[in-house]
């Protein structure tokens, strides 16, 4: 059965005084979270289905109280060929969910940081969600909806995006070739009710600003 929606908190960064995530009903929500994730979830009164890691980053007086709410905790080593996230994900995505948002992804180590960036170009479903951005891997053909006047950056993850065509942007483009570097598809503005992206060869990392 085909599943909407999850939610993975991972050990980032999270302004958790936001009203952002007050307004995502995360309480109604397939919550997930791993290790060091669960403190946000804590703050935010949310019981996650599941709680994955080594649980070297969880406070053990948190664990106990989310096991006996019912919540599923499954614990790893510390050695292992994956990071918690990553096994998590993997696993939530398995579950048959169309969308998969992290939340918490962004902030805290660099390379922790850019691991997860990195995944989203492994699952089409994931989508990184913070209070002031959308991250996520476009494929060849993609349309943002709603979004008039939002800042949208389009980052190359391939030597060469090929063939990159921006239609009802500021700064349009038509079958450009964007190299890996460029800045020049940095902070575009969306002038349209919608967005046109494609591309013909490469991978490209879509950042939308919702501030």
């Amino acid at each position: 059965m085909i599943k909407k929606e999850a939610y993975i908190f991972l050990n980032g960064e999270i302004n958790i005084e936001d009203k952002f995530y007050k307004e995502l009903f995360l309480e109604q929500r397939d919550i997930y979270c791993a290790d060091g994730g669960i403190k946000f979830c804590e703050a935010l009164n949310i019981v996650p289905k599941e709680i994955w890691g080594d649980l070297d980053s969880s406070d053990e007086k948190i664990i106990k109280k989310y096991k006996e709410k019912g919540s599923e905790i499954k614990k790893f080593p510390a050695d292992k060929d994956f990071t918690d996230g990553e096994l998590l994900i993997d696993y939530v995505i398995s579950k048959g969910y169309e969308k998969v948002y992290l939340l918490g992804a962004l902030g805290g180590r660099i390379d922790h940081e850019l691991t997860n960036i990195n995944l989203l170009s492994k699952y089409e479903e994931l989508t990184i969600l913070t209070e002031k951005e959308v991250v996520f891997f476009i494929g060849r053909k993609y349309t943002i909806n709603n979004r008039k006047f939002s800042t949208v950056s389009f980052i190359p993850m391939s030597d060469k995006v090929k063939g990159l065509t921006l239609e009802g942007f500021k700064y349009p483009l038509n079958n450009y070739n964007l190299l890996r570097g460029e800045s020049r598809c940095m902070s575009n503005i969306l002038i349209s009710d919608k967005g046109e992206i494609s591309y013909d060869e490469g991978q490209l990392l879509c950042v939308i600003n919702l501030m």
